[in-house]
């Protein structure tokens, strides 16, 4: 098995993101691209030699193919072991527990999350350290270095390896383990929760259905919803993934996941509901004719941390993407612990998380987590609710309901523009920044705006400083209207527009969350004349 260094030129489009390269398969299908980008990530580790990496995907199109091109890099590269998921697969969530739980260096994940999949659709590629989490900007900006400069790069000359039996063999000097992608990450659940309790749960009347939406959470969710805690034969649908996720658009929310949602809501609907993205980090909940926000999703679990016995001594803080509602600040300051405004991007968890000054975060992008991996986890999330409702014996609509009456009700609501063209997108933003500095002090629809700012942060763990991460206006009556570019698909830009609004009078917690924000949401469309400036009368999403 000779090393061979292959001659390349760099491609001018390989910066990687907040969650790594993305790009359609026919990008990464050129003669090099993947190789140069892999390349890329190993130049940017030098002290890999020897060590383990841990490589999987969502088995999307194309994951195959370049779990069996990575393996083959990665021998010739110094590697010492690889794990690989069987099939090649791994949730990501999966991939951050396997990476803590076996010391391994770091990891390689193959997706492009809730993208859609196919011959036509997205691939992505990122790299995770040894915490578990996502490369920091130090090493995606060494990453991005490295891939314009690239020169050559190594792999070995050898035939594609079995990846659907487990064992392990040598590739080279390097040991190949094909394990089960599913029992690191199992085990770990079962030390988190109570499974005897949710085995009396699902023993009982309790019904429930997970929509796995044909990508990776289904091998996961039939080994532990429906095998190790008893819940019925079907509760998990759409459990098998495919290559193209069965043609179906991965992202676990009311638009994507209509079919779950309409069984939630309709005559026949089981107790709880929740679905899963494309590579196993987003979760969605549902209850009986009820959706949760995924900013109350937060909000509850941190409020009702303490019914779960990963977590019976409390919480040491918690976090959330700056433009998450401030559901959850509210719950903070009630237990008296800290909490923290972050960038979006999973990665600025992290610092946080190591340093031991939170256990919980989330996204408003149906992401929920804690310190037991440094990924975002939808199955976790799935179990966190599962063990609220068993320990309370209340319904999700009860269980919010009475979280709205303590804590006050976040009417919140996300609506995204996608596939705008990029150079629209942008001057939408470069218009909205210059006028930032003349809006403070105005007042726009009746409210008063006490602040416009382009959000900053800097981590309060080591110094580092982020800019330019969203647009804010912040009210005197404490709503929020925040504005955010948003680069996680392949084609053009989505424009995000958020709007919130507190409610502290129980009797006005029960309304249309669309028809409570009304004046913020036309405010929204006028400051960045999205119609005029791209025809579009309404989002594309809305959740």
């Amino acid at each position: 098995m000779a090393v061979l260094t292959i001659a390349t030129q760099a491609f001018p489009d390989q910066r990687p993101g907040t969650s790594g390269l993305r790009k359609k398969v026919s990008v990464f299908q050129q003669p090099h691209y993947l190789e140069n980008f892999v390349q890329s990530i190993f130049e940017a580790i030098p002290d890999r030699k020897g060590k383990t990496l841990v490589l999987g995907g969502d088995g999307r199109f194309f994951n195959r193919e370049a779990v069996q091109i990575i393996l083959r890099m990665a021998a010739a590269n110094g590697w010492g072991k690889v794990m690989v998921g069987r099939g090649g697969l791994f949730s990501t969530p999966a991939v951050s527990a396997v990476i803590r739980a076996h010391h391994a260096h770091g990891g390689i994940i193959l997706s492009a999350s809730h993208n859609p999949a196919g011959p036509h659709h997205d691939f992505g590629i990122k790299y995770n350290i040894s915490n578990g989490g996502p490369a920091p900007e130090k090493i995606t900006d060494a990453i991005w270095a490295s891939s314009k400069s690239i020169q050559s790069y190594q792999i070995l000359d050898t035939a594609d390896v079995d990846l659907d039996h487990d064992g392990a063999f040598q590739l080279g000097d390097m040991t190949v383990e094909i394990c089960n992608p599913v029992w690191d990450y199992a085990e770990l659940m079962a030390r988190i929760f109570d499974f005897e309790a949710l085995r009396r749960l699902f023993n009982g009347n309790f019904r429930m259905r997970f929509d796995a939406m044909h990508a990776i959470t289904g091998p996961y969710a039939l080994e532990i919803l429906e095998n190790q805690l008893g819940a019925a034969a079907g509760t998990v649908v759409n459990g098998i993934p495919l290559t193209d996720f069965g043609g179906g658009h991965p992202d676990p929310n009311l638009v994507y996941a209509k079919s779950l949602a309409d069984y939630l809501f309709g005559e026949e609907a089981p107790d709880f509901g929740a679905a899963s993205d494309g590579d196993g980090d987003r979760n969605m909940i549902l209850g009986r004719q009820f959706f949760v926000t995924p900013s109350d999703s937060l909000a509850v679990l941190a409020a009702n941390a303490t019914h779960i016995p990963g977590y019976h001594g409390g919480l040491k803080g918690v976090a959330r993407s700056m433009p998450t509602s401030q559901a959850v600040d509210v719950v903070a300051q009630k237990l008296g612990i800290p909490h923290y405004e972050t960038p979006t991007g999973w990665k600025f968890f992290g610092n946080l998380l190591d340093a031991g000054k939170i256990t919980f975060c989330g996204e408003e992008s149906f992401g929920t987590g804690s310190d037991h991996v440094r990924e975002k986890d939808g199955l976790w999330a799935v179990l966190a609710w599962l063990s609220v409702i068993a320990a309370t014996g209340k319904s999700v609509a009860e269980i919010v309901t009475r979280h709205w009456q303590e804590f006050g009700r976040h009417y919140y609501t996300r609506h995204d523009y996608e596939g705008i063209p990029a150079s629209a997108g942008e001057e939408i933003m470069a218009t909205l920044t210059a006028q930032l500095p003349v809006l403070a002090g105005q007042t726009l629809a009746g409210r008063i705006v006490q602040t416009a700012d382009d959000f900053a942060y800097t981590d309060p763990i080591d110094g580092s400083i982020s800019s330019h991460q969203g647009l804010r206006l912040l009210f005197s009556d404490g709503a929020r209207l925040v504005f955010r570019l948003s680069g996680t698909g392949t084609e053009g830009a989505t424009l995000r527009i958020y709007h919130e609004h507190l409610e502290q009078d129980a009797a006005r917690q029960q309304l249309d969350p669309q028809r409570v924000l009304r004046e913020l949401i036309a405010l929204g469309k006028d400051l960045t004349r999205i119609e005029k400036l791209t025809g579009r009368k309404a989002p594309t999403v809305i959740t």
